[in-house]
């Protein structure tokens, strides 16, 4: 990324950027289609030829011709016959049979006519678009009712599909304005309100399921996963036509290890009898083991503890410290077992409303994901600083990172990595260079070189990049998606910000611990985390991957471990608290 600079400080030269080296590069090996076999010439030549009629004789050219090439020879006389042809009476005109127009049944004249109101009523634009898909199925289908047999009763894909939407809670989706039907009376018009109605239902499953509800752009800029919804004339046909009608609606929303895992941690939460006291806990001093505090009955009663069989209940025990531990464990919060007030913020922000509003927002983030993410692909959660790579569901490889400060938030998008660059260089974002640059260049004209920075021109621009090394803000690796944020994956001189429970510093690229073992398990084909580590030093250095490897970098603040158990961490972004605003819930 570059960016025009006029740079007055007389230390700063121009240098020509030393070439990329290319270390490796794994190139698939195109296999050669078989020769077509030659043509025997000497066959065609040889072949008897087909009968042919004689070509007339060309007539003799006249001996003026010859002499003269201005005289033109006439062609023969023909002869002219002059009878008047008789005239043909006028053909009768032969008219097409038009074919008969189909007759209506009572309920496809009653479907026609309120889909075709619907149509002239003024609705917003998306919901006008969902009517018209709607209104398009049921004419291609010459108004035939979908869900309707002969008996003008439920068909049995009908039935399974209302079961499914009865049960849209359990995905935490929302029917209200388009409740499943009931079917009452014969009468061709409630026959076809029915059949439409459930139409709208299906649909709106459908789109709500797939991510409808939520315009991820609308959350933030920075996030650029785009849903892939369904469209209403794709669910109707789908549906109506399944053999199990209600697993296919069912099928519309996520099937995501993380998204399952999260929707039976709602059904255990709705279901199961509250662990947790619905009164919040109000702050106070720190409680440590062995201290007294009228509190500790609530925190009890909040990790569903027994009174303490001591005498007294008020005692904040080592019972309760390993409770509390636990609960800081599990939200990212350091696990001291001491009660502090971030502590007890997010105990009071747990009762099971505020808990079960948590888990939805996230279940609606995962419908923003890529419906396939790929069986070997790098996951980084935001929230959680980490970065895991899976095969499948299992993960091979996890490493904490350091992620966007608030300020500079780490965008959500999903791509896929292609190579790495050992040696890299850094070239500075021109937002770094405006904002954090310029002001100390003019305090101190000779800043940047001091720092080791070297100034390029490259393409009419002057670019400010720092060579590969130790102190290089990249660290010694990078790991390259080329994407529209122009962030990625690379090592850093600051490790020691891993240590760090809450790690959001960076200006939006995510910093690797571990990058050289990271490196190995997306090389594979022999790599070792040693082979790496000998290109330290020198120019930069490229290595393609075998094949691009899908990445993913989402924004989950609660999740279900490899153990089973909900965690939860900080929305260091808002997003959480953006969602749940915008689908009504508490925030």
């Amino acid at each position: 990324m570059g960016l025009a600079l006029t740079l007055a400080a007389p230390t700063l030269r121009a240098q020509t950027p030393e070439p990329v080296e290319t270390v490796e590069t794994i190139e698939a090996v195109e296999t050669p289609r078989e020769a077509s076999p030659a043509l025997n010439v000497k066959e065609v030549a040889e072949a008897p030829a087909p009968d042919a009629v004689p070509a007339p004789e060309a007539p003799a050219v006249a001996a003026e011709a010859e002499i003269d090439p201005n005289i033109v020879p006439m062609p023969p006389e023909v002869a002219v016959d002059l009878t008047p042809a008789p005239v043909a009476a006028p053909a009768t005109p032969v008219v097409a049979e038009q074919p008969a127009a189909p007759v209506l049944s009572p309920v496809q004249v009653a479907l026609k006519a309120t889909l075709e109101a619907r149509l002239a009523e003024r609705v917003p634009t998306a919901q006008r678009r969902v009517r018209e898909a709607v209104a398009h199925v049921y004419e291609t289908r010459g108004w035939q009712p979908l869900w309707l047999g002969a008996d003008n009763g439920w068909t049995g894909q009908a039935r399974a599909a209302i079961a499914r939407l009865e049960r849209a809670a359990d995905d935490a989706l929302d029917l209200r304005s388009a409740p499943a039907p009931v079917l009452r009376g014969a009468e061709a018009t409630a026959l076809a309100a029915a059949d439409l109605a459930l139409s709208d239902s299906v649909a709106t499953y459908a789109r709500q399921a797939s991510g409808a509800r939520i315009d991820p752009r609308a959350i933030s800029s920075q996030i650029t996963v785009k849903p892939e919804v369904i469209e209403p004339s794709r669910s109707l046909v789908e549906v109506a036509a399944a053999a199990d009608a209600g697993a296919t609606l069912e099928g519309y929303n996520p099937q995501h290890r993380g998204y399952r895992t999260l929707r039976d941690k709602l059904a255990e939460l709705r279901h199961a009898a509250p662990a947790v006291a619905q009164r919040p806990i109000p702050m106070g001093p720190v409680l440590k083991a062995g201290m007294k505090d009228d509190r500790v009955p609530l925190i009890r009663a909040r990790f569903g503890l027994d009174q303490a069989v001591a005498s007294d209940d008020l005692v904040y025990d080592t019972r309760v410290a390993e409770a509390v531990a636990g609960f800081q464990k599990a939200n990212g919060i350091p696990a001291s077992g001491t009660l502090t007030a971030r502590t007890i913020a997010a105990l009071s922000g747990g009762h099971p409303a505020r808990l079960e509003d948590e888990i939805i927002a996230n279940m609606e983030r995962w419908r923003w994901m890529p419906r396939d993410m790929g069986h070997d692909r790098i996951e980084v959660n935001i929230p959680d600083y980490k970065v895991r790579v899976y095969r499948g569901d299992t993960i091979v490889h996890e490493a904490r990172v350091v992620v966007g400060k608030p300020q500079t938030p780490t965008p959500v998008f999903s791509n896929s990595m292609q190579f790495l660059i050992v040696n890299p260089y850094w070239n500075v974002p021109p937002s770094i260079i405006k904002n954090e640059m310029l002001p100390k260049l003019k305090e101190d004209p000779t800043y940047l070189t001091r720092l080791g920075y070297e100034v390029i021109q490259r393409k009419g621009q002057m670019i400010v990049r720092q060579p590969p090394g130790e102190r290089n803000a990249l660290g010694w690796i990078k790991f390259m998606f080329p994407n529209e944020h122009s962030v990625y994956l690379h090592d850093t001189p600051s490790r020691s910000l891993f240590a760090n429970a809450r790690r959001a510093y960076s200006h939006g690229c995510v910093r690797v611990d571990q990058p050289f073992a990271l490196a190995e398990i997306v090389l594979g084909q022999g790599w070792t985390e040693e082979r790496v580590k000998k290109l330290k030093g020198g120019a930069e250095r490229m290595v393609k991957m075998p094949k691009p490897l899908p990445i993913h970098i989402g924004y989950f603040s609660a999740f279900v471990d490899e153990t089973g158990k909900l965690q939860l961490r900080e929305d260091i972004y808002g997003y959480s608290g953006k969602v749940k605003a915008a689908l009504g819930l508490s925030v």
